[in-house]
């Protein structure tokens, strides 16, 4: 599949430390830091040269089709428009009547005619998030729990097809957050990141997250959305944890998991109702609350969350960013996400074994991200020769939160996965 890659903004690199001019121990001989330092930019130009053209085959912010989108909720569907990465038109908001299919669809009409109505010059295709279960390649709905007038399988994609005229793509939202992220978020600002520090690793798989009412999941790599068989890879939420094996780990990372916890730790009735935004605020001791039992609602969740990420990591050996609504708290649960991805199988006395063969920085953390980039490999002589190779016996990968929003990557990922079907599909 031909991918497509948009740009994005870099974090702060200034605080990145400089290499020191000493000596570097590179095995058969000794090679000066500004002399290793060269090497490895030439290595990483030569990287660039080999990979970047594969996955980097479009830039969005230079293509001007238009694609209209839109976001699918329980109670309202936003409507809008993009064209080279940005919306084009003011995002209209319909009530879904989501207990009436009739009026569903009726509601969406009425929005795709609006924003056509606007737009300057024809779309190109209609692409779009919905909740599952769905057959996504096939573009039929299935009976979801918070649009009941789906039931029994709507073919949602052909209708909108047949009566628009345009190729209609739908995905699941934790797919496509990770597809914005993967090529206009988080992935490639970690590689500019390695690339401002002369090292010439770059990353290609990218586990996304997101932590909301919900916990959902995607991956890409390579540039390739992989969605599985039956459109329900990254199926997260309905993993298993080791913390609390009786429970899915949906129950134990989401909203109902962060009021739950901090019920049951203040010993407050359930009558009582609280939003993540009010436990977050109780914890930074802006609010009055227990403070101690709102920083252990979101402890307990970024355990139960750092399990389920040590499984991913070890299963994709690759970056992991978060977003959506929970994500905002991650000063007070990644702490804990990262104790759990250090941790140790102690079943052996005196000869534990690492949770992870990866070394995993905190992003979110200027420290971490020295620690990422940072230049630990070696170039070892090849004997007998002039040639080099390149050497870092520690495999490492970053986590972190988004820098642009799970909207935004929802909406960059729906966009990005349109023009790419329709470069690989142009019969569409």
């Amino acid at each position: 599949m031909r991918t497509v890659q948009i740009s994005s903004h870099l974090p702060n690199t200034d605080r990145m430390a400089e290499p020191d001019d000493n000596q570097f121990d590179c095995g058969y001989s000794c090679i000066s830091t500004n002399v290793y330092q060269k090497r490895l930019l030439s290595l990483a130009d030569q990287w660039e040269r080999l990979f970047i053209p594969d996955i980097m085959a479009v830039d969005i912010y230079n293509d001007d089709r238009v694609v209209l989108t839109f976001d699918a909720g329980g109670t309202n569907f936003v409507f809008s428009a993009m064209q080279g990465g940005r919306e084009i038109l003011e995002p209209i908001t319909i009530p879904s009547h989501a207990d009436h299919l009739e009026r569903c669809l009726e509601t969406i009409k009425k929005g795709f005619d609006h924003m056509l109505s606007m737009l300057e010059q024809p779309a190109v295709a209609i692409s779009f998030a919905f909740p599952g279960p769905t057959d996504y390649p096939n573009g039929v709905i299935g009976d979801l729990k918070n649009l009941p007038g789906f039931r029994g399988g709507v073919p949602l994609g052909k209708i909108l097809e047949n009566q628009y005229q345009l190729p209609a793509f739908i995905n699941n939202d934790g797919d496509l957050y990770t597809y914005g992220e993967a090529l206009g978020g988080f992935l490639p600002e970690v590689n500019q990141l390695m690339a401002a520090a002369g090292n010439p690793k770059r990353f290609k798989n990218l586990v996304g997250l997101t932590l909301g009412t919900g916990f959902g999941g995607g991956f890409v790599s390579d540039g390739t959305l992989i969605t599985g068989d039956n459109s329900i890879a990254s199926e997260v939420w309905i993993l298993s944890n080791r913390i609390t094996p009786s429970r899915n780990a949906e129950e134990e990372v989401s909203i109902r998991a962060v009021l739950r916890n901090y019920r049951s730790a203040s010993g407050t009735a359930n009558e009582i109702t609280l939003t993540p935004k009010e436990i977050y605020d109780i914890a930074s001791g802006s609010k009055e609350g227990d403070r101690e039992a709102a920083v252990h609602a979101f402890e307990s969740m970024g355990r139960h969350l750092g399990d389920v990420i040590a499984n991913l990591i070890s299963l994709m050996d690759g970056l992991v960013v978060m977003g959506g609504g929970i994500s905002g708290a991650d000063r007070f649960f990644m702490p804990a996400v990262m104790n759990e991805l250090r941790n140790q199988f102690d079943f052996r006395k005196h000869d534990p074994i690492p949770r992870l063969i990866q070394q995993v920085f905190d992003l979110n953390d200027p420290s971490g991200q020295k620690g990422l980039s940072e230049v630990t490999g070696k170039y070892i002589d090849l004997p007998g020769t002039d040639q080099h190779v390149y050497y870092d016996e520690q495999p490492k990968v970053g986590i972190g939160t988004s820098r642009i929003g799970a909207s935004r990557a929802i909406s960059l990922g729906a966009y990005a996965f349109a023009l790419s079907k329709l470069d690989e599909f142009p019969e569409r």
